[in-house]
């Protein structure tokens, strides 16, 4: 089971202004790319800020796929997921995941959604067993892909969980306001930080696109 983190930033690591704005950093070719990621996995994941923020559909739409949807997966602590989103809504044709601390909300379940209940942290659903529901729900070999927010990226980089980044850097600065692509975490010693290889980069458009693994 493999765990993809990708981002896509401001050359100075932010994933939105200071007002949320997130459409579009990056360019139309780095974001073909990513739906050529989302092809690769099993399941995309986002935060619920994330998916209430910008509706995403989470699918792979490219002209030439002809393969099986990745499920769609909500980290959602109170279930906030709106119905009238698109994940709601399409939840009876596309496999769609809500992952949370809670009871499951019959709302979402009459909807098409599965609603997974895990051990919370700090009033959230823990990364390491949203893995592991999902894991035992979708397959042993999941492969994940998140795609944020910042504060789902810094429960998976601080539980050890992340073993690639693909990072797509536009060139474009916004600011010590704006949001970061990775929320807090506490690190007291530089020895516990995450750490990782680049073994790729290449420009995709106007964007560059850098990969990492975990060492």
């Amino acid at each position: 089971m493999g765990v993809t983190l990708k981002l896509a930033t401001s050359l100075d690591g932010r994933i939105a202004t200071a007002a949320g704005e997130s459409r579009w950093i990056t360019g139309p070719l780095a974001r073909e790319q990513v739906h050529r990621l989302r092809a690769l996995n099993q399941a995309v994941l986002v935060g619920v800020e994330t998916a209430i923020a910008d509706d995403p559909e989470l699918t792979v739409r490219l002209s030439d796929f002809a393969g099986v949807q990745p499920t769609r997966v909500v980290l959602d602590s109170r279930q906030r997921l709106p119905m009238t989103s698109k994940l709601v809504r399409e939840a009876a044709r596309l496999p769609t995941v809500v992952v949370t601390g809670q009871k499951p909300n019959k709302r979402l379940t009459d909807a098409g959604v599965t609603v997974l209940q895990v051990a919370a942290v700090d009033g959230r659903p823990g990364a390491k067993a949203a893995l592991e529901a999902l894991r035992a729900e979708i397959g042993m070999e999941m492969n994940i892909l998140i795609e944020g927010g910042g504060q789902v990226a810094a429960s998976f980089l601080a539980a050890g969980l992340v073993d690639q980044i693909e990072w797509f850097r536009a060139p474009i600065i916004l600011g010590d306001e704006g949001r970061p692509a990775v929320g807090a975490f506490t690190l007291n010693e530089l020895a516990a930080a995450p750490r990782f290889r680049r073994v790729a980069v290449e420009p995709v458009g106007d964007d560059l696109w850098e990969r990492y693994e975990k060492v």
